[in-house]
């Protein structure tokens, strides 16, 4: 699969026509929020039950995804992998797409559902977005280099956000 420009607005608009229950995380969140980092796929927490996975499954076969493999093997997202509280690295035709069960120390997305905003992207297109301070908290508990890599500007932004308000 070519995946000729990134658009993680499509992703987000094919979502939200299929009615997807997801909180946006990671980087495409820290930006959302002003933080001045790049990031080059969009992580979502998607709610793990029948209903969303299916209709999960059918926005996923609009986008043409797949999971990010070595060589020339084609793997499709399927509705036993997606109900697990871990990571689906995909590749859709609009760019990479992390779909997680979890993050943090095991946050679902009905634990993050209390530790969300709304953030209005395009008309008729709402997302919910994980609040800056819990994904500095989700990035703190998750430990990985990445994530610490990443933390004092999060923390910077915050601050920031904190005197304008």
């Amino acid at each position: 699969m070519t995946v000729t420009r990134t658009d993680f607005l499509k992703i987000l608009k094919v979502l939200a026509e299929e009615q997807i229950e997801f909180i946006v995380v990671g980087g495409v969140c820290a930006v959302l929020h002003g933080a001045p980092v790049t990031t080059f796929d969009l992580d979502l927490v998607h709610a793990r039950d029948p209903e969303n996975i299916q209709r999960l499954i059918k926005a996923l076969q609009r986008l043409d995804a797949r999971y990010r493999t070595a060589g020339d093997r084609v793997l499709r997202p399927q509705t036993d992998r997606l109900k697990t509280g871990g990571h689906q690295l995909l590749l859709t035709t609009a760019g990479p797409l992390d779909l997680l069960g979890e993050i943090g120390a095991g946050r679902d997305f009905a634990e993050l559902l209390d530790h969300v905003e709304e953030c209005r992207l395009a008309p008729g297109l709402t997302v919910r977005l994980l609040k800056l301070e819990m994904l500095i908290r989700s990035k703190e508990e998750a430990a990985r280099e990445k994530d610490h890599a990443v933390l004092a500007i999060l923390r910077r932004t915050l601050a920031e956000k904190g005197k304008q308000e």
